[in-house]
């Protein structure tokens, strides 16, 4: 039985949803038929019997190919929609909207321009399927001629999905929206009149489990900036091991950030620095982290504050180590984005310990013996099975007040509000260095601004997928560098993936 998302989706959300749901089989033509009876179905509840007249004033986007497909259900209902298309139909993007002009091109009276006040002021509905999600900045022409001409009109208007310039001033008022499988988290109360949520063939796993579509959370530069990559992250660990925060750095810059510093203490540092000329390694203290080392660490942290921060894999658990960890922990938390993961992880302050008001994400990676020992409330030698797991998950993140991302099968990722699970893996990546290869991809994403929940959603999608990639080719000979090699094709066969489906 379908049920609405549990809370508001953002474009990107939206996007990643849909891009699942056809990975699960539903095709994006069904979703765009489905969307278009949604939307028809309820032009009729404000429309007067047929063959009342309706306008449709559409872009050559999705959302105006669910304008133009709900066109095509209310002319077979006996209405007499009308359509203007602020572009020419070569411009229609994706193959699904091409296929609802086509259906409706010689069959209706279709304008291929901005509509004019008087044409629409005479209307009993106007339906708005300008832009939908995924709106930002100012309105370009010819969309901002055709809200002026909307709004000037007086005409009642149903929006598709979400007004179009759903925050602006000048963006258009709706008397109704039907919004698609979701609420969206830029819907404006104030713009949106009555909204009413219709299901559209989106299956619940889209939200509930990670996909392919998590690839659209990426931030692919914008070209805006002098610099293509624009996430510096700092990892901050080792001690008694070495590989550990030399995987997590490695993994940041295969994922996308610029550059990788990693603070270890000498000795461990110059192995870190063995692993790869591409890692920056400054050693501070000597041997393992103590108290008397995290003065020159914070200053570290403080001379070139870093996009995001690793901490604590490679450490140790020391008393000493913990110690160090714990005053990092507390002095570093909400104020810059930060993943704790291994031996971080038991010093970890507890939640009112940590500064007021802080806003930086705070992230935590613990595999299933980690989890039950520092986040279930359960007896930790009790396995837990996966509803209690789940419940067990969403209450700690909950009473940390962090982005938990336990480790296992499956994978889940929480931030006290919504839990999603990962099972896009191999049996294969049970081995040393894939969680610190996780930390490092989470570290790089939210340094680049990608959302907390998000970034666990694509982290363990897009770590599983290099590890199926991998265990294609060695099989149970796979290690944790076979995974950085993978991490950025498995990124190029994502984002070509999404492209591709519209």
């Amino acid at each position: 039985m379908w049920a609405a998302a549990p809370r508001p989706l953002s474009a990107d959300e939206a996007r990643a949803v849909e891009l699942n749901a056809v990975a699960l089989g539903v095709s994006l033509d069904a979703l765009m038929e489905n969307a278009g009876r949604a939307v028809a179905e309820e032009a009729t509840r404000h429309l007067p019997p047929p063959p009342a007249r309706v306008a449709i004033v559409a872009s050559t986007g999705n959302n105006g190919g669910d304008g133009t497909c709900a066109a095509f259900y209310l002319h077979q209902w006996g209405y007499s929609p009308e359509v203007w298309l602020t572009r020419p139909p070569v411009e229609i993007r994706s193959r699904s909207a091409r296929r609802c002009f086509d259906r409706i091109e010689h069959r209706l009276p279709i304008h291929i321009a901005v509509p004019r006040q008087e044409e629409l002021a005479s209307m009993p509905l106007v339906v708005d399927a300008l832009l939908g999600t995924g709106q930002a900045g100012t309105l370009r022409s010819p969309i901002r001629e055709a809200v002026e001409v909307v709004r000037a009109s007086g005409a009642p208007v149903l929006a598709v999905d979400l007004p179009t310039g759903t925050r602006s001033p000048e963006g258009i008022r709706a008397s109704w929206t039907v919004t698609l499988t979701a609420i969206k988290q830029e819907m404006n109360p104030a713009t949106a009149g009555e909204v009413v949520v219709r299901d559209i063939g989106i299956p619940v796993e889209a939200w509930q489990r990670t996909g392919p579509g998590e690839f659209a959370f990426f931030r692919s530069p914008n070209g805006t900036s002098d610099r293509g990559r624009s996430a510096r992250v700092l990892v901050i660990g080792g001690g008694p091991y070495a590989g550990a925060p030399a995987l997590a750095a490695l993994a940041a810059l295969r994922s996308g950030a610029e550059r990788a510093t990693v603070l270890a203490p000498r000795g461990a540092a110059e192995l870190v620095q063995g692993f790869s000329p591409n890692l920056v390694v400054r050693p501070v203290g000597s041997g393992r982290f103590g108290p008397a080392d995290v003065a020159d660490l914070l200053t570290e942290v403080r001379a070139a504050p870093p996009a995001a921060i690793a901490l604590g894999m490679g450490a140790g658990a020391a008393p000493q180590t913990l110690q160090a960890l714990r005053s990092l922990e507390q002095e570093l938390a909400g104020s810059v984005p930060m993943v704790v993961d291994a031996d971080g992880l038991a010093a970890l302050p507890a939640a009112e310990a940590r500064t007021a008001g802080a806003t930086a994400p705070l992230a935590a990676t613990p595999n299933a013996g980690e989890f039950a020992r520092w986040f279930a409330a359960t007896d930790p030698s009790t396995p837990l099975a996966p509803a209690p797991r789940r419940t067990e998950a969403m209450r700690a993140a909950a009473r940390s007040r962090l982005l938990l991302v336990a480790k296992g099968e499956p994978d889940l990722v929480t931030d006290g509000q919504s839990v999603a699970e990962n099972h896009h893996h191999h049996p294969a990546m049970t081995v040393g260095g894939v969680g610190d290869v996780l930390a490092g991809v989470l570290t790089s994403l939210l340094g680049s601004g990608v959302e907390p929940f998000a970034a666990g959603r694509l982290a363990t999608y897009w770590v599983g997928e290099a590890g199926i990639v991998a265990a294609s080719r060695r099989s149970f000979g796979l290690t944790a560098t076979d995974l950085l090699e993978e991490l950025p094709a498995a990124l190029a066969a994502g984002l070509a993936r999404a492209r591709r489906a519209g």
